[in-house]
């Protein structure tokens, strides 16, 4: 009996003997495996599926009139995601209109010089001031012979000649009027006047950009991940109305280690498998940090958690709805010496 026992003990420690031996084999197997996949032909390469994203505002305040589409849906490039109500904004054009109109009409003015009649006008008022002065001129000489019988006194005679030179005064001021309205405005006036109407078509593109901003416009394809505002609402400049995930470009983010950073450059080919699906995405190296940083903890191979590391980023060239924001994914890389790189993706 203490034969048998004994023989059935050393059957069992043979037994936990084969089955650690086995064990041992098998991760030493595995490990041996990815070692030679990174050492070997094809070098494998963690990371997370990285999708751009834009938070959507009005440049202008205003109140909501419209909001177009709901979160999933997905939009064009060019779409009209959104609208503000447009009235004050298009009461605030039609005054840059008008600004816009005087201002042209005044430059207009300027440039054409006056009207014939009113030349006519100035001509008349030279003829007028003449007459009057050749009268004055006449009264004066008459004053003056009277002083000298005693049949006038100074101050008659002084009075008449002031008359008479300020009739001559106005002649000359005549004159110059008259040849003011001949030759037309200044050229300095001509210019303030273009200025004027440059500050005014100025106003009015603003008030008119102003206007085109209360239409929100989807600036790429892509899918509605968040409506943050609702028909209705009053919302400030800048103030984001929806976040809109770009169908493309679809990037990976990678991390690489130090050992194997000079096994890889920018353009080389790459497949790119996921956990929920069997199809391989094909993609191509688009950047390599020239920075290390230390592994962050999203990368999944426990060897390289301590290491530092270089990020890079992956282009994928086919992407689909399948491949979301954050998703881990798995990067083969073709190192063989024939696979050489190409040029680097825009």
């Amino acid at each position: 009996m203490k034969l048998r026992g004994l023989s059935k003990a050393v059957t069992a420690k043979r037994a936990i003997a084969v089955a650690f031996a086995a064990t041992v084999a098998v991760g030493a197997g595995w490990l041996w495996l990815q070692r030679a996949g990174n050492e070997g032909d094809v070098l494998r390469l963690y990371g997370n599926v990285d999708i751009r994203e834009v938070q959507l505002a009005f440049r202008q305040p205003g109140r909501v009139a419209q909001m177009a589409f709901d979160e999933g849906d997905q939009v064009t490039a060019g779409a009209r995601m959104a609208a503000l109500d447009a009235q004050p904004y298009q009461e605030a054009l039609a005054a840059a209109d008008a600004a816009v109109r005087i201002a042209q009409a005044e430059l207009d003015k300027l440039k054409r010089g006056l009207r014939p009649q009113e030349i006519a006008q100035a001509r008349e008022a030279l003829n007028q001031a003449q007459a009057v002065a050749i009268d004055a001129e006449r009264n004066d000489r008459r004053q003056s012979e009277l002083l000298a019988t005693g049949a006038s006194s100074q101050r008659t005679v002084d009075a008449a000649r002031a008359a008479s030179d300020q009739a001559v005064a106005r002649v000359k001021a005549a004159e110059a009027a008259l040849s003011q309205a001949r030759e037309g405005f200044r050229r300095e006036e001509v210019a303030a006047g273009e200025a004027r109407l440059a500050a005014a078509q100025a106003a009015r593109a603003q008030a008119a950009t102003a206007r085109a901003d209360t239409e929100l416009l989807a600036p790429s394809n892509g899918t509605v991940i968040a409506r943050v505002r609702e028909a209705g609402s009053m919302v400030a400049s800048q103030s984001t109305v929806y976040s809109l995930s770009l169908d493309t470009p679809v990037y990976v983010r990678a991390y690489v280690g130090e050992p194997d950073l000079g096994r890889i450059a920018p353009g080389m080919p790459v497949r790119v498998h996921t956990d929920s699906s069997g199809k391989v995405y094909q993609g191509q190296i688009g950047f390599i940090s020239p920075r290390a940083e230390f592994t962050p903890k999203t990368v999944e191979t426990a060897d390289l958690r301590t290491d530092l590391v270089y990020r890079l980023r992956v282009v994928i060239a086919d992407p689909d709805a399948a491949l979301r924001q954050g998703m881990p994914v798995t990067i083969d890389v073709d190192i063989r010496p024939s696979a050489g790189a190409r040029a680097p993706a825009s």
